[in-house]
């Protein structure tokens, strides 16, 4: 609870998505942090804690350097896969509250399209060893394969369709061709994502998250500091952190259906005061369409096995019980491990949205997927 409201992001920024950048990850990464900096009223030098995103090979030093920050602080990695962007904003209110940071940057950019290979996103992967003993040996190596025993689990348990996965694609993909900063903005209906190609059953291949390039930055300042900066500060309500039974491999856990989000969203709900019935707009980690449909669960907006039916009809969609994914998610928009979501809920707290602004939007969560299983979730109002 000593985290409550203690931290704000003040300070967002993107680079332009796309399949081929023709930039170095370290540059894509100071171009998205130096646009967070300015959009905070900051100056580089006034970064003092840096949390980067190991699998990038981008460490503080190179922040340090092209910046000449002059006394940093703190630096860390929150090593955690696509859970780690929200893990890292609970790591840089921790440290704020500490009284060691003012000011911490979060930067993650990727060439994932133009630069990096299936096999080197496995290696990635800090359970690699373990998959090598239990999954590889039936054929399981990619996170499609990884992931598609969890969604055929739900399905034979609760009865959940292909259909219901696509009502999650369909309307990500309208929110993508609305933004203005996304890959993937042709019309999508339930009919084309149902002939799309089969990747690993159950998943199809609009059921998955895209590979791209690009860059995504936020600022996570002091709170009493925020109230002072160049933009309206969106105020970190509650966050946490959680991970599953049998962390490292999924086939060996007692439950395939629940994530390591189920453990974090209580405690990020009790520390913010409120409960998924506040919830204005959800920006939820979607590398599959199965994945957002068990984080809806596990986050409580409905019963586990419920996830399908509340998918139904549109109700992700703008206009929907539940807007989800407002910029088009790794689904349809890009794909950098979860930080765009961070920055979309920024935005649309800020009342910035544009075409995909939800109406009077005052409380947010963002959540992260990562690895296994592990997840994060942030709770965040408007300042």
């Amino acid at each position: 609870m000593a985290l409550k409201e203690r931290g704000a992001i003040t300070g967002i920024g993107e680079t332009a998505y796309s399949r081929n950048s023709g930039k170095s990850v370290v540059a894509l990464q100071m171009q998205a942090s130096l646009e967070a900096i300015a959009d905070a009223g900051l100056s580089p030098t006034d970064i003092d804690g840096v949390i980067v995103y190991g699998p990038s090979g981008v460490v503080a030093e190179d922040f340090v350097t092209n910046f000449g920050i002059p006394d940093l602080r703190f630096s860390a990695t929150t090593p955690m896969g696509g859970a780690s962007a929200v893990a890292a904003v609970q790591c840089a209110i921790a440290v704020i509250v500490s009284g060691v940071c003012r000011h911490v940057l979060i930067p993650l950019g990727r060439n994932g399209a133009s630069g990096s290979r299936i096999g080197t996103r496995v290696r990635e992967m800090p359970q690699f060893r373990v998959v090598g003993e239990f999954e590889m040996p039936v054929g399981a190596i990619a996170p499609a394969q990884l992931y598609a025993p969890m969604a055929r689990r739900h399905m034979e348990l609760y009865g959940t369709t292909s259909r219901q996965f696509g009502e999650i694609a369909v309307a990500t993909r309208r929110h993508a061709a609305l933004h203005g900063n996304a890959i993937m903005t042709a019309p999508m209906t339930l009919e084309d994502h149902q002939a799309s190609r089969m990747i690993a059953d159950p998943l199809r291949l609009f059921d998955c998250s895209l590979e791209s390039d690009g860059a995504a930055a936020i600022v996570v300042s002091a709170a009493e500091r925020a109230r002072d900066l160049a933009r309206r500060p969106v105020y970190v309500m509650g966050v946490a952190e959680g991970h599953p039974d049998s962390p490292s491999v999924i086939s060996q856990r007692p439950d395939l259906t629940t994530l390591g989000l189920a453990k974090a969203a209580p405690r990020a709900f009790a520390m913010a005061g409120v409960g998924p019935g506040d919830i204005d707009v959800a920006e939820i980690y979607d590398c599959f369409t199965y994945t957002v449909l068990c984080e809806i669960e596990d986050l409580g907006f409905c019963r586990k096995g419920e996830g399908g039916p509340f998918v139904e009809g549109g109700a992700t969609a703008l206009g929907g019980r539940l807007p989800v994914n407002t910029h088009g998610g790794l689904l349809s928009q890009a794909h950098m491990a979860g930080l765009n979501h961070v920055v979309e809920l920024v935005r649309q707290l800020r009342g910035e949205g544009g075409a995909t602004q939800v109406p009077d939007a005052e409380i947010g969560l963002v959540t992260g997927y990562g690895d296994m299983g592990d997840g994060s979730v942030a709770i965040m109002r408007r300042g």
